[in-house]
């Protein structure tokens, strides 16, 4: 017989692709993996890992048998949400990864409910950029996901975890406020804004690569003068006078934008949604943290309901 626990083990070698970084992830010394591993080859009487310079990779029985094992532990959580679905009360914790602007508007309303309404909840949370926490909720790191898509950029699709919309809200040109800096003041259009210094995120995110192919649609290419992923610090680039970019409506959560914003041709709008395994779908903490979330997106100015 299979042990459950090492299966999971060549699960997580499998995604994270170093004994390294399955040890971390579990809280596992390398070595303990390793010996964990060597006893799976016996029980299952084949080579499962093979050594390339300093790594390990899979053999095509060990791939054969993550197959099998993802299909177990997956059971095993849809047994689990079942066992939880009897139980009178929602209790245990759960762990959510959450973008930046969404952490500021709308999990603080949804965690005061959730307190209310479940006090036997613990809700952890951490701050992931999108295609950081998908990838480790498939690797169970986290039980909820809340995630965001741009305009004509849809997120790889994973078979193993679901996708329910939450709410949209509008993309906007934020530019200084009117005084700060001359030459902005006579901006009225994306195009206009060509010659200027720019501030987006950084290479390789679905926001860069919106932004980008936003200016392109308008006959430029921008001038990134400053990178970085903490939308604060966007804000405070443009309301000094150092840069222009874009920003979505979410960011001021009700309250007046403190630079001059302006519409982008076609009113693009982001979508927010929330993501979790197919397996976890139907457990209560799950069910029960995004109901709270659809109320606080609800609540929350600026966002549109998803239809």
């Amino acid at each position: 017989m299979l042990d459950v626990r090492r299966l999971r083990l060549l699960v997580e070698l499998d995604r994270r692709g170093t004994l390294a970084a399955v040890a971390d992830a579990l809280a596992y010394s390398p070595s303990s993996v390793s010996q964990q591993l060597a006893l799976l080859e016996r029980e299952a009487g084949v080579p499962l890992l093979e050594k390339t310079g300093r790594r390990v990779q899979l053999t095509p029985q060990a791939h054969v048998l993550v197959e099998h094992a993802t299909a177990v532990l997956d059971l095993l959580e849809q047994a689990e949400a079942d066992v939880a679905r009897t139980l009178t009360a929602v209790s245990g914790v759960i762990r959510v990864a959450v973008f930046q602007s969404a952490a500021h508007a709308i999990l603080p309303r949804a965690l005061s409910d959730l307190r209310a309404a479940h006090p036997a909840l613990r809700v952890e949370m951490v701050e992931r950029e999108p295609d950081e926490g998908l990838v480790e909720l498939s690797a169970r790191d986290f039980d909820l996901v809340i995630a965001e898509q741009y305009p004509g950029h849809v997120r790889e699709l994973r078979p193993d975890l679901d996708r329910v919309g939450l709410a949209t809200d509008a993309m906007r040109l934020a530019l200084p406020p009117l005084g700060v800096r001359t030459e902005v003041d006579a901006v009225q259009s994306l195009a206009d804004a060509a010659q200027l210094p720019w501030v987006l995120e950084p290479v390789g995110t679905a926001s860069r690569q919106w932004a980008v192919q936003l200016c392109r649609a308008a006959g430029f290419e921008p001038d990134v003068q400053f990178e970085t992923a903490d939308l604060t610090a966007h804000v405070r680039l443009i309301r000094s006078g150092n840069a222009v970019g874009l920003v979505p409506d979410l960011l001021w959560t009700g309250e007046l934008p403190s630079v001059r914003v302006l519409d982008l041709p076609g009113s693009p709008r982001r979508e927010i949604f929330t993501s979790t395994r197919r397996a976890a779908a139907g457990r209560p903490a799950v069910v029960a943290c995004r109901a709270a979330l659809a109320v606080a997106a609800q609540a929350a100015p600026g966002l549109t309901a998803a239809s």
